[in-house]
C-alpha cells in the first residue's frame, strides 16, 4: 500500500477513536490533541519526534500557564494584559534556544492550546482541582502527541512492503 493511503487510513481510523474517547471516557478538548497530533508530524518520527513534540506544546503551556496566572493576579487591563503576553512571547523565543524546544511554532501550539483550553472552559487558570483548563491542555496535548506515535506506526505497519516467499 502506497504511503498516503497507509496513512489516511490510520489517521481517518485514530481520529475516530480519538474523537471517541475525548467526547467520552477523557473529556479533554479534541482540537486541543488535533493540534499535538500536527506538532508530532512537524517535529519529526518516532520516539525522538514524540518527545520533542510533547516537551516543546508543554514549554507553551507552562509558559501560558504563567502568563495567565499573571494576568488573574497582577493585571486586567488591556495595557497589563499585553505586556503580560509580550512577556511570555519573548519567553517562548528564549527556551526555543533550548534544543530539545528548538521549534518555536510547536512551543506557540501550546501556549494557544492552553489559552484556548481556558478561555472555551470559562475556568480560571487559578482553578485547583481536576478541572483546571491547563491540566486539561496537557493531558490533551500529550494524548494528541500519543495519536500522533500510534498513526505513524500503524501507517508505517499498512505501508511496509511483504516480501514474496519463494520456494
Amino acid at each position: 500500500m502506497k504511503k498516503s493511503e497507509a496513512y489516511t487510513i490510520s489517521i481517518g481510523l485514530l481520529a475516530v477513536l480519538d474523537t471517541w474517547i475525548t467526547g467520552t471516557v477523557f473529556p479533554v478538548p479534541v482540537w486541543v490533541t488535533f493540534i499535538a497530533w500536527a506538532s508530532f508530524f512537524v517535529l519529526g518520527a518516532g520516539p525522538g519526534g514524540f518527545v520533542k513534540s510533547v516537551a516543546s506544546n508543554l514549554a507553551g503551556l507552562a509558559i501560558s500557564s504563567l502568563t495567565l496566572l499573571g494576568i488573574a493576579t497582577m493585571s486586567n487591563t488591556a495595557f497589563g494584559i499585553a505586556v503580560l503576553v509580550g512577556i511570555g512571547s519573548a519567553a517562548m523565543v528564549q527556551a526555543s534556544k533550548i534544543k530539545l524546544l528548538d521549534v518555536l511554532p510547536a512551543i506557540v501550539w501550546g501556549f494557544a492550546s492552553t489559552v484556548g483550553t481556558t478561555v472555551a472552559s470559562g475556568k480560571s487558570i487559578t482553578m485547583i482541582g481536576l478541572g483546571n483548563p491547563a491540566l486539561a491542555a496537557a493531558a490533551a496535548l500529550v494524548l494528541g502527541g500519543v495519536f500522533g506515535f500510534a498513526s505513524e506506526i500503524l501507517g508505517d505497519a499498512l505501508c511496509h512492503k511483504r516480501e514474496a516467499k519463494l520456494g
